[in-house]
């Protein structure tokens, strides 16, 4: 017989696994942010180094940065709570591939504001790639107040089983 805890280990690990791969791409990003903030690329000790400035501004950079890092925390907090979750077994692997989905578009959405000029993704615009942020956002914004909508609603108002999540 499988217990709860044994049927969310692999979602569980999945969301590890992308929360440690997106702290790491945040950390990517960091050293960018870091060549932007000196001005060329180099890193001690390695010698030599390349005399380019880096494109976009100190508030792109540090938001691109924070965003892989807090959505990577975010990612192994939702691990953590896993087994809490007001759902089945389907309402939890469909809340974990929703989780993933939402990360990943709004990550890599705020990378593409230090890397091209007038790609903040606010609006839709004349520009490509602002034009991809602003869709990338779109997706990870709407998935996220409908996640969170569910998940209050099911904890706050929902019937109460004790289901894999519940």
């Amino acid at each position: 017989m499988t217990t709860t805890t044994d049927a969310l280990k692999p979602l569980r690990r999945l969301l590890i696994g992308h929360g440690a791969l997106m702290i790491f791409v945040g950390g990517v990003i960091g050293f960018g942010f870091l060549f932007f903030l000196i001005g060329d690329i180099r890193l001690w000790p390695i010698p030599g180094r390349i005399d380019y400035q880096l494109p976009g501004t100190y508030d792109a950079w540090r938001m691109a940065h924070m965003e892989a890092i807090v959505n990577g925390a975010i990612l192994w907090i939702g691990a953590a709570v896993l087994q809490h979750l007001p759902f089945t077994a389907l309402g939890v692997r469909r809340t974990v591939y929703t989780m993933l989905v939402i990360a990943w578009t709004i990550v890599i959405a705020s990378a593409l504001d230090p890397l091209f000029p007038d790609s903040r993704g606010l609006a839709v615009s004349d520009s490509l790639t602002n034009n991809i942020a602003f869709g990338l956002f779109y997706i990870g914004v709407v998935a996220v107040m409908v996640l969170m909508a569910a998940i209050a609603y099911k904890a706050l108002l929902g019937k109460h089983d004790d289901g894999p999540g519940g």
